[in-house]
């Protein structure tokens, strides 16, 4: 069951933000890279989303998420985990984008470059690759609605960032950034704070290795049948 939901978009430091949070005692922590690199969780990613299965079997043994595809679909897990804890993880705007064009906008960005090319061909090759397209398309492009411009991107992350600030109480909210270390994070879920230094994971340069690394894994996972009725209001 989450006990923590990571509301923020990606690239606000979510893998550190991962590592920080299984370190306190919530993990297993969920994160895009899971997502990817096993095929069942797309095969109920697809179920949740047409309304098949509810998105607490998506989440089953894990106690955190962050990144996308959680991000995504923020408002459906803050009602249906409605004891969690929210953290709206994020960053300077300018230069969430300059890293977020540098790195998952660069799937539509740059498509034709040879290391984008080299994705593309593992994301055809992943199974179910088309249920991993619709998944992205309906967590994380739909906000963006085609445009990853600057001007776009910038607007639709600070009004994202906006409809959590006015929609989840303050009392169930934390606005953090990673650059905050232990102390905030460890106050708002009521944690000792560790003797070790904070995560810092992911940066621009390593983004396209855990990509490719997740894609390829994926190829050598096993598929696990989703179960579920109909889609909601068939």
């Amino acid at each position: 069951m989450l006990q923590v939901i990571g509301a923020g978009f990606g690239r606000t430091g979510t893998l550190s933000l991962k590592s920080a949070l299984e370190r306190l005692g919530y993990g297993p922590c969920y994160h895009m890279v899971e997502a990817l690199s096993n095929p069942d969780h797309i095969n109920r990613w697809v179920a949740a989303l047409d309304g098949r299965i509810g998105f607490d079997q998506v989440f089953a043994g894990y106690r955190s998420t962050v990144d996308w595809p959680g991000a995504g679909v923020w408002r459906e897990l803050a009602a249906v985990f409605p004891d969690a804890m929210i953290l709206l993880n994020t960053r300077d705007p300018q230069r969430w984008y300059d890293s977020a064009s540098k790195t998952v906008f660069r799937m539509q960005l740059d498509r034709d470059a040879p290391d984008m090319q080299q994705v593309w061909q593992l994301m055809d090759a992943m199974p179910h690759s088309q249920d991993v397209l619709s998944m992205i398309e309906r967590t994380i492009n739909w906000e963006f609605n085609g445009d990853f411009s600057r001007e776009n991107a910038v607007a639709v992350f600070e009004r994202h960032n906006q409809q959590i600030r006015d929609e989840i109480p303050p009392e169930r909210l934390l606005e953090y950034q990673v650059g905050q270390g232990w102390e905030p994070l460890c106050d708002f879920l009521g944690c000792p704070v560790p003797e070790e230094p904070f995560p810092r994971l992911n940066d621009t340069d390593s983004f396209m290795e855990i990509l490719e690394g997740a894609l390829a894994k994926s190829m050598h996972s096993t598929d696990e049948p989703v179960q579920g009725g109909p889609p909601a209001g068939a």
